[in-house]
């Protein structure tokens, strides 16, 4: 394991290995995100990320890879909404638009009565109910009975798998608080793409430039601003990349590329071969298990310095 910088200067006064290009939140699970000049990191994320999603009549929670629709559905939040101390009056609501019909706006200091065996993945729950009105909202854009819920912090914990990075959590996220990116991929990706794709078929919370393509397989330990990150597992990905989120339309690529160039065949040739693709590090963030969360804020154009690496992609967790 290589420890950067050595016996010299601290990282911090090394040059950065990359600077934040940008900062995506997505409130609402597989919909559009907002990017956003700076974020609150908390206990499990970004402020706001990922705190709702819509579910079926099961209970079972969509994603693009069932409704790509989902990628045409714009999230509005106020503002101020990002800043570090920043509350919910009566009148904060974030906005809610998609083809077809009229804004639906949802007050982010109310929180509505429960709801019981709401599932994501292997994880079931209860969540608060967004009510009738944005029910019937989306159940009418789907064509089919569904509801919003909101992610109930009250009483309930969703844990990151503990084989990868333990003690840690998440809202309504797939698997990780974190998911992070350099445009030096995107580029490098698109560069034996037909067509190129933009970065939010990949949908990062962080997006740094500067640094080599797939550098970030291999940070180990990261600084931004103040806060340490850790790089815990690559992430795999599933069809989401293919859909074009300006239409919700699937394709082939980029995933056709990536099995080229990106498989656990070329990246990890010493592992079983999972037949996956991987694209972006999936990330914890040391300082979120604290119980003081004051300052904890990361702001487009913070420096990435690295400060640990991995000998090389087939030793980083997979």
């Amino acid at each position: 394991m290589d420890k950067a910088g050595g016996g010299e200067a601290p990282p911090e006064r090394q040059p950065p290995a990359a600077t934040v290009k940008s900062i995506v939140v997505y409130p609402i699970k597989s919909c559009r995100g907002i990017s956003v000049p700076q974020a609150a990191v908390t206990s499990t994320g970004l402020r706001w990320d990922r705190q709702w999603l819509v579910m079926n009549s099961t209970g079972r929670a969509f994603t693009q890879r069932v409704e790509p629709k989902l990628a045409l559905i714009e999230v509005e939040m106020p503002q101020e909404a990002f800043t570090e101390e920043w509350q919910p009056t009566p009148d904060s609501h974030m906005v809610i638009r998609a083809p077809g019909l009229d804004p639906l706006k949802i007050p982010l200091g109310t929180k509505h009565a429960t709801v019981d065996d709401v599932s994501v993945w292997e994880w079931s729950g209860s969540a608060y109910d967004e009510g009738d009105e944005a029910a019937e909202w989306f159940s009418s854009y789907f064509g089919k009975p569904t509801r919003l819920v909101r992610f109930n912090d009250a009483s309930e914990i969703r844990e990151t798998n503990p084989d990868y990075a333990q003690g840690y959590k998440v809202l309504f996220a797939d698997a990780f608080p974190f998911l992070l990116a350099s445009q030096g991929s995107v580029d490098a990706l698109n560069s034996i793409l037909k067509e190129p794709v933009p970065m939010n078929r990949f949908r990062p919370n962080i997006i740094v430039d500067g640094c080599h393509p797939y550098s970030e397989d291999l940070w180990k330990t990261i600084k931004i601003d103040k806060l340490t990150f850790l790089g815990v597992k690559l992430c795999d990905r599933c069809k989401v990349p293919t859909i074009n989120q300006d239409n919700g339309i699937p394709g082939e690529e980029p995933t056709e590329a990536l099995q080229a160039l990106r498989s656990d065949e070329v990246l990890r040739p010493s592992h079983k071969n999972k037949r996956r693709v991987y694209f972006g590090q999936n990330l914890v963030c040391k300082e979120s298990l604290s119980a003081n969360d004051k300052g904890r804020i990361i702001k487009v154009g913070d420096p990435v310095y690295v400060l640990e690496s991995f000998p090389s992609s087939d030793e980083v967790p997979a």
